[in-house]
């Protein structure tokens, strides 16, 4: 029963067909996981991808637990003997928990307050007289009867009078609801606070109504507020919410207890029930901009994945700094090792010439044709340095390689596995030149929350956030697929199905071997589960099987041989335009019955037959490749340009055109109709032709637009 309320509720909120969200909970609660699902299963759940899976599963989760609650809550009151039909009736159709635990608040135990002290005193009954609404008497002669001077019996009595229009469900919603539809959240800088580099300025005197409350106001102001420099507060008409609680509670406007009970109606307000609205209203608000800016990472990471590997290059990684020198690594084109130098070509050595030579020494002795300059300290000096060494060579490039989280990783203690003999540094400079070969591979040994491609990520939920990111890993890893032969530890981390004792048993195993198979795999691993999850983001390039290094699952290889048969193709000659137009003249639902499986699955055979072992990252543009310096002051408002998309924000997006800073596209720039989510227009890694909007020499910014100036 349980189970049939929670499938009806996900059925409404994501408009998904009952069946399948049947289907997906059964392959979860059977140990599938979300890729396996949304690759190889596609005919259990109508092709739902990892994105709806997991919202099945997060939902699913949130909803058992609100109905556990709603379950408890219900018991808890019964066993009071105060529950009723309606109540019931009332907890059940509740859809948030904070409407629960409003409604159980009356019944609740209380701990010691004002209220629970004056019942102790015996004054309910006083409480109860009043709130009838006597026309005759005086509030005097009803406190006399309690044993105690008037002033202290009647205080009691408000206090529980105005504890009871706290506990009250209907009041809070009442009162919330003005509050999301006519308040405003504001912002004002403290007086004695410093904010040296004028980072809140804009929220000094800031006020924005809640309603259409922006998510990175939201978090900026609390940060603002965390760091002592900015007082935030609600602004609402007070007024009417007194009026509204006087129009649902006062009974007879002729009774001389009026105004003692509006006077219980302004303390419940402003002790209790305005300072745990206004409490639960900005905690609504934040968690509102969390999953904004969380959607937003996510987004930002996967395109950040997804970039295109610059196969084939050999590369000279190149950590720029001033003190200690540029660290420089030679890679071969998969990334291995070659030489580590330093080389000091910025202040205060400034041994310009020396540097150069040693650089255009090793471009020749190690045959380097691409240059990856991090974009830290120092980043726009060496790549003036480099650009004059460019000079005096022919064939070799330069591109600027974001560098965030290459020290984390390279301060870390798998790097130090990786790399024990050598210096931070020296290990930041092989990640920033393989970042440019196969930035997956390399990303992934870096704490997301460390790339920087994100907007207030450490002041979101920690946790929400780690978890989605990871999904965003995963799901990357799993699509793209993994070179058995290739892959690091790292990478196997993020493989569905892969625990931690068989990615060891694997790396071991690899150590001295080359595997040639997925049979291979399958006596490795010693688990027909774990198998049946990875194995078919697991490639095998050179194997003995060609369907090895393609996305087909090891489960349908015998469709696969029976398609080939049945179209009298060999698997290893396939001429991709017969084999189109000879899949044009079959009906594909007709074709998946003689096979005796299903349309889905004979989609994605068929895409992996035309192209076995495509990286799905090579049909995305290659980072831009430079051999000369852009300077702002070559800059002319109007100016089309190509860039890279750096980050993506609430707000815009910023766009490496070649200058040491990225210029900002404001997202009021990025259509001539209105555009509600950045990630909607641009992608972190997209090349795209920008427009020179506005330059600001003495702050050195660039506004970009991608509407043509005239």
């Amino acid at each position: 029963m349980n189970n049939n309320i929670i499938i009806q509720e996900l059925k409404e909120e994501l408009n998904i067909n009952e069946n399948r969200i049947k289907a997906v909970l059964d392959l979860l609660s059977n140990g599938a996981t979300i890729p396996f699902i949304a690759r190889y299963r596609k005919e259990a759940t109508g092709a739902l991808d990892e994105n709806q899976i997991k919202a099945i599963n997060d939902k699913y989760t949130y909803y058992e637990n609100l109905l556990n609650r709603k379950e408890e809550v219900i018991r808890l009151i019964n066993e009071k003997g105060l529950l009723t039909k309606e109540l019931e009736d009332n907890i059940m159709n509740c859809n948030k928990l904070s409407e629960v635990e409003d409604l159980y608040r009356p019944y609740k135990e209380h701990k010691k307050t004002k209220a629970t002290e004056a019942i102790k005193m015996g004054l309910e009954p006083l409480a109860k007289q009043i709130m009838a609404f006597p026309t005759t008497g005086s509030l005097e002669q009803m406190a006399s009867h309690f044993n105690m001077e008037s002033g202290p019996a009647l205080e009691g009595a408000s206090f529980i009078i105005a504890e009871w229009f706290s506990d009250n469900a209907f009041f809070r919603k009442g009162i919330k609801n003005i509050l999301i539809n006519r308040a405003s959240i504001c912002s004002t800088k403290k007086k004695k606070s410093e904010d040296p580099n004028g980072t809140y300025e804009i929220y000094y005197d800031f006020k924005e109504s809640i309603k259409y409350a922006k998510s990175f106001h939201v978090l900026a102001i609390n940060r603002g507020e965390n760091e002592n420099i900015l007082s935030v507060s609600l602004d609402y008409d007070k007024d009417e919410i007194l009026n509204y609680m006087k129009q649902h509670i006062i009974k007879n406007n002729s009774s001389f207890v009026v105004p003692f009970v509006i006077d219980a109606i302004n303390d419940s307000l402003k002790r209790l029930i305005m300072p745990s609205i206004e409490r639960e209203i900005r905690r609504d608000l934040t968690d509102i901009a969390d999953e904004k800016a969380i959607d937003i990472f996510k987004v930002n990471l996967e395109h950040l994945l997804m970039q295109r590997p610059l196969k084939g290059y050999r590369v000279l990684g190149y950590d720029p700094a001033f003190r200690t020198g540029c660290k420089l690594a030679c890679l071969d084109e998969q990334g291995n090792v070659l030489h580590i130098d330093v080389i000091y070509p910025t202040a205060p050595h400034l041994d310009i010439e020396n540097s150069k030579k040693k650089v255009l020494d090793l471009i020749n002795k190690y045959h380097l044709n691409l240059i990856a300059i991090g974009n830290g300290t120092a980043s726009r000096e060496s790549e003036e340095f480099i650009v004059n060494v460019l000079k005096e060579t022919t064939g070799v490039f330069y591109t600027i390689v974001s560098e965030a989280g290459a020290s984390v990783y390279s301060a870390s203690k798998e790097a130090q596995r990786e790399f024990p003999d050598l210096e931070v540094q020296e290990r930041s400079a092989i990640s920033i030149g393989r970042r440019v070969q196969d930035p997956m591979s390399e990303l992934v040994k870096i704490d997301p929350k460390s790339i920087g491609i994100g907007e207030y990520q450490h002041d979101v939920n920690q946790k929400l956030l780690s978890d989605n990111l990871d999904f965003t890993v995963s799901k990357v890893v799993n699509e793209v697929g993994v070179n058995i032969n290739t892959s690091s530890q790292f990478v196997l981390n993020y493989v569905s199905g892969l625990t931690k004792s068989i990615i060891e048993k694997i790396i071991v195993y690899k150590h001295d071997h080359v595997i040639k198979s997925r049979d291979e795999i399958k006596k490795i691993m010693h688990s027909p589960k774990a198998y049946e999850q990875s194995i078919g983001f697991l490639r095998v390039i050179d194997g003995s099987n060609i369907l090895d290094k393609t996305g087909i699952h090891p489960e349908s290889y015998d469709i696969a041989n029976n398609l080939l048969d049945y179209l009298k193709l060999n698997i290893d000659n396939i001429n991709e335009e017969n084999f189109k137009n000879l899949l044009k003249s079959i009906n594909t639902m007709e074709l998946a019955d003689k096979l005796k499986t299903d349309e889905y699955t004979i989609k994605d055979i068929v895409s992996e037959l035309l192209n076995p072992g495509l990286d799905p990252r090579d049909t995305i543009d290659p980072p831009i490749l430079r051999s000369d310096i852009l300077k702002i002051t070559d800059l002319k408002k109007g100016m089309k340009l190509k860039g890279t998309v750096r980050n993506v924000a609430s707000f815009g997006a910023f766009i490496d055109i070649g200058l040491h800073d990225d210029g900002l596209l404001h997202i009021s720039k990025m259509s001539k109709t209105f555009v509600k989510d950045p990630t909607e227009v641009v992608r972190v890694g997209e090349i795209l032709d920008v427009y020179i909007d506005d330059i600001d020499l003495k702050k050195n910014r660039v506004s970009l637009s991608l509407l043509e100036i005239n």
